[in-house]
């Protein structure tokens, strides 16, 4: 027997950043995401030995150690401890074997992606019953509060739902997903004018999400009116998308980044200055880094007759385009 999961990697669409603690503890944030055809992969095998034989491909890791070891595939390691802290032991030794379509450090959710995922497969497994609400938060406490992962909230939550979803996060800790019926026009017509470019650089976003949480408990004003805007983004992109109104779109993603950019120093750097220069001129519209900033994708608004245009220059770059769909499926698993 075989189990398998799969989940979905995301775009930060509006209003990220806000999803963190203290600022979401303090004002509640909003976010406003959408799943992508790019995903994070999970198998599991049982075996008859009592050992657990990882090939961690996005952690770097192949190795096998005795049930219960670390093996120094944090995730891996994290899920299996509160599983087996959770739900008692899993039924025999195992091979686990994970991997993503995209690098960590690239500003899509890789990381938490890949915590869903793992949790989903061992679900799958031990026949544990998750909501899609119960998956997020399980993989949320695993990854922020087990492991001390520096982060927000949306990840979880959009891997665990998939599609569209505007997010909202109280002060209490409570997380509200809203599910979007976006017109199935809108979201292709999106797909034309929505490019993706992978800087060719990723980054740890902990020292970026610190150094925002450092600004928020200081209470620069700076920064925190900033995040204001940001979360406030959120909301009227979300009513942009759904009456597809894609000139307001584009507006609000670009002044969103210039918002994001007072939020840390290192959430730019000339590499990514260089491409938004190189985009602009070639007929782009606005854009913003997915994620914490620092390098990863950049989503660039772009015109569907310029999109060539845009590209050919970008090409020119040490990066890449990279193709995408939005998808409406969040984490699911399966046996074989």
């Amino acid at each position: 027997m075989k189990i398998r999961s799969k989940a979905p990697l995301r775009l930060g669409l509006a209003g990220g950043g806000s999803d963190v603690s203290p600022y979401s503890d303090m004002y509640g944030g909003l976010v406003l995401n959408a799943t992508i055809n790019l995903s994070a992969y999970c198998t599991i095998e049982p075996l008859d030995a009592p050992v657990m034989r990882v090939s961690a491909f996005d952690a770097g890791v192949k190795t096998e150690v005795p049930l219960g070891d670390n093996s120094g595939a944090i995730l891996i390691d994290g899920v299996y401890a509160r599983i087996v802290k959770d739900f008692g032991p899993v039924p025999s030794g195992f091979a686990i074997t994970s991997y993503n379509d995209a690098p960590a450090g690239s500003g899509l959710g890789t990381s938490s992606t890949m915590v869903v995922c793992i949790l989903k497969c061992f679900a799958e497994w031990m026949d544990i019953a998750l909501s899609d609400y119960e998956l997020a938060h399980l993989a949320y406490q695993i990854e922020r509060e087990d492991l001390g992962l520096s982060g927000g909230k949306q990840d979880q939550w959009a891997a665990a739902f998939g599609g569209f979803n505007f997010m909202e996060f109280t002060p209490s800790g409570q997380v509200v997903v809203n599910p979007l019926d976006v017109k199935d026009w809108i979201v292709s017509e999106l797909e034309s004018s929505m490019l993706l470019y992978f800087t060719g650089r990723s980054r740890s976003s902990d020292a970026i999400i610190r150094q925002q949480q450092k600004a928020t408990r200081s209470g620069s004003a700076v920064a925190v009116e900033a995040m204001h805007r940001i979360k406030q983004s959120a909301l009227d992109m979300k009513e942009a998308l759904l009456a597809g109104n894609f000139e307001a779109f584009a507006s609000i993603l670009g002044s969103a980044w210039e918002d994001k950019k007072k939020m840390a120093d290192a959430i730019t750097n000339p590499q990514i200055q260089e491409a938004f220069d190189t985009a602009m001129q070639a007929g782009a519209i606005s854009g913003k880094v997915s994620g914490a900033g620092g390098g990863g994708f950049i989503m660039l608004m772009v015109p569907p007759e310029k999109r060539m245009d845009v590209a050919s220059a970008l090409s020119a770059l040490p990066g890449k385009v990279v193709p995408f769909q939005f998808t409406p499926k969040g984490a699911r698993a399966w046996k074989l």
